[in-house]
């Protein structure tokens, strides 16, 4: 509720705050507040005052507010549930009560408040009102959820590498050795045939039999490898992606190249999570060269310097236009930007008709040690 036009006047003539007098300045703060609505409310929970920021959070005028039920700021719900008149009840039992809860502006929108109710009593104790602060929390509740999501994420990747990590070990160790006793037995069975000139139709059967073993064998380590390459367990990241370059130029006749630059010390020593997180981003990027840009060389670039850590992927195909949010075909690129998001960096995707495909990725080295 604001001054009325001959109520300035009091302050025009003071030369600083403290010749208003107390009882004004309490009024000049609550009418300098924005970020909070602090108004009062009768014995009966009816709105008596209404500063700036109860207008601008909640959406209602004072002359709309004024006299009206507090209620009207609750849910449906809420009010059904007696909210209400409940914290009223237990703010003149024991002084004052806080509330997180969804509350309703004028337009019927909602957002996450904090209120605080207080009993105002004069000086014989006798109960006069309330008053009565609330806090906008939306946007923060917002980025807690945020946070808890990418907390989701991060431990769903984790989960989902040693997932894939215990079923590679297992293709491998497991079926890959039976697929190599079958070859054995198929070998020795052959050798037993050969003696025997009216087994030879036989003898070519298990030849070829020993072929298809061998095409199962290495589509068996294939399928292993994209699942999760040993190398990157046993012999870290740089040897990971340069056998993912090589295979990737061997699939696709696209020519890869893997660069580091470092100082003396050599290949930085990666935690486990983020050499598997810059496998994944590189993997990414290189499908999404094999499906769409239609080129011929592709580079991978790394620099780690003292406190930054880049990595740049490159393309020399037929670009793309990139204009607006990704759309429904560009997982890639979001699984990326999550990925990225993730040690704490940054991506920036930069293309055009005609000229190629960019990635280019800053994090903080303290987010891969």
């Amino acid at each position: 509720m604001g001054p009325s036009r001959s109520e300035p006047s009091r302050f025009e003539s003071a030369a600083s705050i403290s010749d208003v007098p107390v009882e004004d300045r309490y009024f000049l703060l609550i009418e300098a507040v924005r970020d909070y609505a602090i108004f009062m409310l009768d014995r009966s929970g009816h709105v008596s005052s209404w500063n700036p920021g109860a207008q601008r959070i909640k959406g209602y005028s004072s002359d709309e507010i004024i006299g009206r039920h507090f209620s009207v700021f609750y849910t449906p719900e809420d009010v059904a549930a007696g909210k209400p008149a409940r914290e009223l009840d237990i703010a003149a039992a024991e002084g004052r009560v806080e509330d997180e809860g969804w509350r309703v502006r004028r337009d019927g929108s909602r957002f996450w408040a904090n209120v605080v109710i207080s009993a105002v009593r004069d000086v014989s104790g006798v109960l006069l009102g309330f008053a009565k602060v609330t806090r906008d929390m939306t946007e923060r509740m917002r980025l807690a959820e945020l946070e808890h999501a990418s907390e989701v994420s991060t431990q769903v990747q984790i989960t989902r590498e040693n997932e894939q990590k215990r079923i590679a070990r297992e293709l491998h160790d497991d079926l890959g050795q039976q697929l190599t006793a079958l070859k054995m037995s198929v070998a020795l069975l052959e050798a037993n045939l050969g003696v025997q000139a009216v087994t030879t139709p036989l003898a070519s059967q298990t030849r070829e039999l020993q072929t298809q073993i061998d095409s199962m064998a290495a589509s068996l380590r294939r399928i292993a490898a994209d699942l999760r390459p040993p190398l990157l367990d046993d012999l870290g990241l740089m040897a990971a992606l340069d056998w993912l370059a090589e295979d990737f130029t061997k699939r696709y006749g696209v020519v890869a190249s893997v660069r580091l630059e470092s100082d003396e010390s050599g290949e930085p020593a990666f935690n486990d999570f983020a050499s598997t997180t810059l496998f994944r981003i590189v993997q990414e990027a290189l499908t999404n060269v094999a499906r769409h840009a239609n080129a011929s060389h592709v580079r991978i670039d790394m620099a780690c310097a003292e406190e930054t850590f880049s990595l740049e992927i490159e393309d020399d195909g037929i670009g793309a236009v990139l204009e607006g949010p990704f759309g429904k075909n560009s997982f890639g690129l979001l699984g990326i930007r999550e990925r990225v998001r993730q040690l704490h960096g940054g991506v920036t995707f930069f293309s055009a008709p005609g000229s190629g495909f960019r990635i280019s990725i800053r994090m903080p080295v303290d987010a891969l040690e």
